[in-house]
């Protein structure tokens, strides 16, 4: 099903009844089934998938956090004349976390008066959940924070490492973290004892970042393939090598995302090209082929029979993958 939106596709995710969502940089959500809700006065600048399954929230230039479903849209947070651009979401415990410039904001979806402020010395870029939703990582400049999302008074664990850090991933198993820098290279952190792992060789920025297999591969943009890191072990991608996975010399991978359970991978190209692929027999299935606009963002579901995908100038889409 392609779609034409005119507006940047900022995030799109599958809701629980794995039906696709596009956030755009025009402020609305939009709906697979062709609904769409205003939830911002400006543009999204970060959205997910809320905790209940249902629906987006999204964070915008107007300093709102909004939740909205296919029936309306509802102001969780506004912070007039702050920008509201990295988002995070836990199903898990039910929070919902967002940043605006060094401030981290915690919210829980079943209590509206639940509230926490943690502020940072630098801007934070990104943030994301541990597994368990209890812990928040917040990437920002020379490190990786962690905070407890539910404590008031604390000192964050800093997972310190030189450079500006843009975003973050945890393990499904919640032993490691990676981040991805402004250099072209990943950073690892075995968070147990906060042994330091350096995964370079990019030749591009991998800003993309995706967990499947069960935790055992990690999926990652920045290369003309989409590089895959072995996580199996207690030791992570420590002392291993990446493989490569659909190298094309005639364009990159920009966004990347992974069934959670199984071997499949999608990947989207900056030549606006979509592909998924079993990476235990390494067989491309084209998504879409026609080339356009880079791919910025991007979703597979969990059983791996369906990719959506957003582009730079609004040119979006859903397909079963014809494994």
């Amino acid at each position: 099903m392609p779609y034409a939106f005119d507006a940047y596709v900022t995030a799109v995710s599958f809701d629980a009844g794995q039906k696709a969502l596009f956030a755009l940089g025009d402020g609305t959500v939009r709906f697979e089934d062709g609904a769409a809700q205003t939830a911002h006065d400006g543009a999204i600048l970060a959205a997910v998938r809320h905790p209940s399954g249902q629906g987006l929230v999204s964070g915008g230039d107007d300093g709102r956090l909004v939740w909205t479903r296919a029936d309306g849209a509802q102001e969780i947070a506004s912070l007039p004349g702050k920008w509201i651009d990295a988002v995070a979401a836990s199903a898990a415990s039910g929070l919902i976390a967002f940043a605006a410039g060094r401030d981290l904001h915690v919210r829980d979806a079943a209590d509206a008066a639940f509230s926490r402020t943690f502020a940072h010395d630098k801007t934070i870029a990104d943030l994301a959940f541990e597994p368990k939703g209890r812990r928040i990582a917040a990437a920002t400049y020379g490190g990786v924070w962690l905070w407890y999302a539910r404590i008031e008074d604390q000192k964050p664990a800093k997972l310190d490492w030189a450079g500006s850090h843009v975003a973050c991933v945890w393990s499904p198993d919640g032993k490691f973290l990676i981040s991805a820098m402004q250099e072209n290279q990943l950073h690892g952190w075995r968070v147990a004892d906060e042994k330091n792992m350096r995964m370079g060789g990019y030749p591009a920025k991998p800003r993309s970042l995706a967990f499947f297999s069960k935790g055992n591969l990690l999926a990652t943009s920045g290369a003309n393939g989409v590089v895959v890191w072995p996580f199996a072990g207690t030791t992570g991608p420590m002392g291993k090598q990446a493989a490569e996975v659909g190298y094309d010399e005639a364009a990159a991978v920009v966004q990347v995302a992974g069934a959670p359970n199984l071997s499949w991978v999608a990947a989207g190209l900056d030549d606006g090209r979509v592909w998924a692929c079993d990476v235990t027999g390494q067989r491309i299935v084209p998504i879409k082929a026609e080339k356009g606009a880079p791919v910025t963002a991007l979703a597979i579901t969990p059983d791996a029979k369906r990719v959506a995908w957003g582009c730079e100038d609004g040119e979006a889409g859903v397909a079963e993958v014809s494994a």
